[in-house]
């Protein structure tokens, strides 16, 4: 029995609304569409100057082809950032077309991916459902997630396959656009990285501290077995993740090594608003050292990700 005087809080009697009552910022009809390369795109590449971020885009781009030709991994980190401004298509359409052979995101990505399945919108107005603390308390992201989590940990599975199985089962509305439903059907391992305390649904009542460490730590070496599939020649890519996914990937990198692997010659990338210090130093900088090749790419996701997409031929 705990010694202190102050005692947790508790999740029962959470007020709690209907996802579809609630107002968000983002709708399915606000989406990127697909558009497939063409010569106009690829004379486009280019016709870029061989200068500065325009000749490492370029290079880049070569080395995806390489990594794809040798039947390399190619990772995708992904912050939820990415996923609620739209770029779902984009994402789940890179994966039918073979550039993507696993994902990760960090723990606010399955919300996201589950409110768009779910409704058809996601990103709420957080300043305004703050105000009288409403903020997270949508009830079906809360209950289905969790339920799912649990469901996961009692079967052994990671968080990644239990939320995209519960997901890909569905009869949600919009689940074609869920990155986690179609991964699942592909058989394109996504891996979950959650932080306790992070997430909305962590403090609704059905959330279990022991199922989410569970399936959570299963995704970490799920995460570095897929891993060890970018050594000589494969891609890891961190879009939108500036703390959670970079520590999860330096942490990977050095288990790996542990265990024996070189783990070298692989190449890195970091899409982001801005210059971030652990994306530049845990991605790009200290894991490829001098055998290997990282890029740092400035620009708004729903800009940089749909050109990084149509600059790779089917």
């Amino acid at each position: 029995m705990s010694k202190y005087k102050v005692k947790p809080l508790t999740p029962e009697d959470l007020r709690t609304y209907s996802l579809e009552s609630r107002k968000s910022k983002v709708k399915v009809k606000d989406f990127a569409r697909v558009l497939r390369g063409g010569e106009s795109i690829f004379r486009f590449i280019d016709s870029l100057p061989d200068v500065l971020a325009a000749k490492d885009f370029k290079q880049f781009l070569h080395l995806m082809g390489k990594a794809r030709e040798k039947k390399k991994a190619v990772i995708f980190a992904l912050g939820a950032h990415v996923i609620k401004v739209g770029l779902n298509p984009i994402l789940i359409d890179l994966m039918k077309r073979g550039w993507i052979t696993s994902l990760a995101l960090n723990g606010a990505g399955i919300i996201h991916d589950f409110e768009i399945a779910y409704s058809g919108q996601t990103s709420e107005d957080v300043s305004d459902q703050l105000k009288e603390g409403r903020f997270g308390m949508a009830q079906e992201p809360g209950e289905m997630l969790n339920q799912a989590i649990i469901s996961g940990a009692e079967e052994d599975l990671g968080l990644g396959e239990a939320v995209g199985r519960m997901l890909a089962a569905s009869d949600l509305s919009y689940k074609n656009l869920s990155l986690l439903a179609n991964s699942y059907e592909l058989e394109i391992p996504t891996t979950i990285h959650v932080a306790i305390g992070t997430d909305t649904i962590h403090f609704h009542p059905q959330s279990k501290g022991e199922a989410l460490g569970k399936t959570s730590l299963r995704d970490f070496f799920l995460f570095c077995s897929l891993l060890e599939k970018i050594n000589g020649g494969g891609i890891f890519v961190n879009i939108g993740s500036a703390v959670v996914l970079p520590e999860v990937f330096l942490k990977a990198v050095t288990f790996i090594r542990n265990k024996g692997i070189s783990l070298t010659g692989f190449t890195t990338a970091v899409f982001d608003f801005i210059h971030h210090y652990r994306p530049y130093q845990n991605v790009v900088k200290r894991p490829v050292a001098e055998k290997g090749t990282g890029f740092y790419f400035i620009g708004h996701h729903e800009l940089m990700l749909p050109l990084l997409a149509a600059a790779l031929p089917d």
